[in-house]
């Protein structure tokens, strides 16, 4: 969009930083993009299922999909959720892969960091880790992850070509990566790409 496009790439990630942390902080408010267990329902993840994960990560959820609910975890498998936010798919998968393999969830927002460690202790989840980091600078080593999840962050990332080739470095050979993202059918009309609202639209 013109808009991303004008601004400098600190700017963009800032303030998607912050709308993203001001999500994580009060869930119950409007933003620009839906938030919370309603959402997460309507995008596919079964209710009996939220209702048994905390509510901590169930009410800040901000993803675009219900992508660990198809993807395939084998048990034992290590595991990336990359944009991890307030935590629900790192836990949901964590569940799966079970305490022979381990979820690095990483974020670049603190706050919503802050959440999905309150979440992984009050599950009792400890083959569960959350680091902040930026998604073309992962702390991980090469070949080091067998699954990744990526539940909407390409579309609000200027470095997309970067994460892509991050992503190809940490992945072990014979990994897979479940992605997920927002797609426009058409363009928006002019006036909607000015404004910062259709970030997230």
């Amino acid at each position: 969009m013109r808009v991303i496009q004008m601004l400098q790439e600190s700017e963009v990630r800032r303030r998607v930083r912050d709308a993203y942390s001001a999500a994580a902080v009060h869930p119950d408010k409007k933003h620009a993009f839906p938030v919370g267990r309603q959402f997460a329902e309507s995008v596919g993840y079964p209710a009996d299922l939220l209702a048994n994960l905390p509510a901590t990560c169930v009410e800040g959820f901000t993803g675009v999909s219900n992508v660990s609910m198809f993807a395939e975890i084998p048990r034992g498998s290590a595991v990336l959720d990359l944009g991890c936010g307030a935590g629900l798919d790192a836990l949901i998968a964590a569940n799966r892969t079970g305490r022979e393999g381990g979820v690095v969830g990483v974020d670049f927002s603190e706050a919503m960091l802050a959440r999905a460690r309150r979440s992984a202790a009050e599950a009792g989840l400890s083959n569960a880790m959350f680091c902040r980091a930026d998604a073309e600078q992962l702390p991980l080593r090469d070949e080091s992850v067998g699954v990744v999840l990526v539940n909407g962050i390409f579309n609000l990332n200027i470095a997309s070509q970067s994460i892509f080739r991050e992503l190809g470095r940490v992945v072990q050979r014979g990994g897979v990566v479940y992605a997920a993202e927002l797609i426009l059918k058409q363009p928006l009309p002019a006036e909607q790409q000015a404004s910062e609202s259709n970030w997230f639209a």
